[in-house]
């Protein structure tokens, strides 16, 4: 039978303490250093002892997964989904596994986007060095160059990347429902060109260096009293722990430190960022974007920094279940009557789709996206929000040739 030798350390723990009981008074300094011990032994990392190492495949054929013709991924010999619990009792194990196969979904789409949809990947800053750090977006060829209209597409936060709605749609259900490649396809077939921006992309992480690891640990500035309680506190902690680091060994991550990227810094820089360097800059005369969830705050946020420029050039906004707040936002009357006017919100929601949904705030108008999974608002609601993008540029047209023509902007249920 296979006992986990974090069970025979509790076992001799156990055992010590027996023993320690019965030794009399003479045993109260190993009884109050066996107490000492047990408080400040961290479970976690306790656990960490019986952990595989944290070496995963970097392909999905290594992983033993595939993408099958539906775009549901699968494992290559049993068929069978993605499981998660692959060992049990090792969630930390699992997790990492999890976050090392959604690397590779990363890559992958980013591959799908390009030889796809036949975007290309474009590196900012547009002026980097060779040196410094870099993120990129991905547009179609007629992005900056499309007269008509011109479509940019914002996920939200997180771990998602450029052409992703939902990590965990990609791996538990399929492709069409957590990329945004259904939304690409579809708007390049209606004759838009693509901006797909990149706003969690917002910088390196390279392992530190021993320098760096110093430098962070000690405080040069600090008087030489405050330095010399520290490093008898440290003594203290190392000796305590050295009594008891023989009966574990957990495995220690790497050490990183971030190199953020130069004005792509977060995702409302990001979005400023592209707007300034080639949204504003395209020859479309209509842009529509489609945000979700973060991204409808980091729109927000552009129209706040870039407001008379949005209002000139934009036409509407599909957002899906955006947690923008035109409260904490501080966004002004005029962009609140603007949004009012040119944007639609599809949240989650039990009722049906596009059912009208009460707001509390004075923004866009809500209606429901027909699910209540907050991650797949952008795919139940995507027929609607084409629709919803269409009708927008039908009544600008209507407006330019002077009918008095004036767009919807709730969808009726008759009209799906």
């Amino acid at each position: 039978m296979y006992v986990s030798s974090t069970t025979l350390i509790w076992l001799r723990i156990w055992i010590s303490m027996a023993q320690i009981q019965q030794g009399g008074s003479d045993e109260k300094e190993k009884t109050t250093a066996l107490k000492d011990l047990l408080s400040r032994i961290d479970l976690d990392e306790l656990m960490k002892k019986d952990e595989p190492p944290l070496e995963f495949p970097d392909t999905l054929e290594g992983f033993e997964y595939a993408f099958n013709e539906k775009g549901q991924l699968r494992h290559i010999k049993t068929g069978e989904p993605f499981v998660f619990n692959y060992r049990e009792d090792l969630h930390r194990w699992n997790q990492k596994r999890y976050e090392a196969l959604g690397e590779i979904i990363t890559k992958y789409v980013y591959e799908l986007l390009e030889e796809e949809c036949h975007l290309k990947k474009i590196y900012i800053p547009v002026d980097a060095t060779e040196s410094e750090p870099m993120s990129f977006i991905f547009m179609s060829e007629d992005a900056m160059t499309n007269p008509e209209k011109l479509l940019v597409l914002i996920h939200g936060s997180g771990v998602v990347r450029a052409g992703q709605w939902a990590r965990r749609l990609i791996i538990n259900e399929d492709l069409d429902s957590g990329t945004q490649i259904p939304y690409i396809k579809r708007a390049i077939e209606e004759g838009y060109g693509v901006i797909v921006l990149n706003p969690n992309e917002n910088y390196i992480e390279t392992e530190k260096t021993k320098a760096q690891v110093q430098l962070s640990s000690d405080s040069l500035d600090e008087p030489a009293e405050k330095r010399e309680r520290k490093d008898k506190i440290q003594k203290d902690t190392k000796k305590r722990r050295d009594f008891y680091e023989k009966y574990r060994n957990p495995q220690k991550e790497k050490e990183t430190v971030q190199l953020y990227i130069r004005e792509n810094g977060s995702p409302e820089e990001h979005a400023i960022y592209v707007w300034d360097h080639f949204i504003s800059q395209s020859a479309a005369e209509n842009v529509f974007f489609i945000a979700h969830s973060y991204g409808g705050l980091a729109f927000v946020e552009l129209m706040i920094q870039r407001e008379a420029e949005v209002k000139n050039k934009v036409a509407a906004v599909a957002l899906t279940d955006s947690i923008h707040n035109v409260w904490h936002q501080e966004a002004g009357k005029t962009i609140r009557e603007w949004m009012r006017e040119n944007c639609c919100n599809w949240v989650s929601s039990s009722e049906p789709l596009d059912t009208s949904v009460e707001s509390m705030l004075p923004d866009c108008p809500r209606v429901s996206a027909g699910t209540e999974r907050h991650e797949l608002t952008s795919w139940r609601s995507f027929p609607s929000v084409f629709r919803f993008l269409g009708e927008a540029l039908e009544a600008k047209h209507s407006s330019a040739k002077g009918a008095p023509a004036r767009r919807s902007q709730r969808i009726r249920p008759e009209e799906l």
